[in-house]
């Protein structure tokens, strides 16, 4: 769902050493000082030593600033970048289970289609269906099943990452060539 009006979330990405309880001294500090964490998402890298942790937090109810240097202060933390929604990939998954009785079976598949979702089980009056994508995305989907009956849902929380260099490098001039 889209923050309430007057929310401001920013997202962080936090690589620390792939080592055991460095999640809880997170979520423990977050817990300590009082930071509304709005969604976190952990997975180790391409690296096994280090794992990266993506968190959505809520800076209306501390300043940004505050929540990094905290961060900075645990042992296990490398790096903290504050991923901007203009400058970053972000992708959610979402599985819901919905009611589709046989009157509107057909009309709850033609939206999942729409949406480009999947339905990845079905029963004899409720679909599951899959999305992964934008959060909007997800919100959207859940709010267009809303009326047929949402039985289950969950959704893992935001990862993202920046966004890739989208200019070609600059071709500099050597003597009258270029290179």
């Amino acid at each position: 769902m889209p923050p309430p009006a007057g929310i401001r979330h920013h997202t962080l990405s936090v690589l620390v050493e792939n080592k055991a309880g460095v999640l809880t001294r997170v979520a423990s500090l977050f817990a300590r000082r009082g930071f509304n964490i709005y969604s976190l998402a952990v997975a180790p890298t391409d690296d096994e030593r280090f794992s990266r942790i993506t968190i959505v937090v809520d800076v209306e109810s501390s300043p940004l600033e505050q929540i990094t240097k905290q961060l900075f202060k645990l042992v296990n933390v490398v790096k903290i970048s504050e991923l901007d929604p203009a400058e970053s990939v972000e992708r959610e998954l979402m599985l819901m289970t919905v009611k589709a009785p046989a009157g509107a079976r057909s009309q709850v598949i033609e939206m999942v289609q729409v949406l480009e979702a999947k339905i990845v089980d079905v029963g004899h009056d409720q679909l599951t269906v899959e999305l992964a994508g934008h959060p909007a995305a997800l919100d959207d989907l859940e709010e267009l099943m809303r009326p047929y009956g949402i039985v289950e849902l969950q959704r893992t929380g935001r990862v993202a990452l920046p966004k890739l260099e989208r200019q070609a490098p600059r071709l500099r001039t050597v003597k009258g060539k270029v290179s």
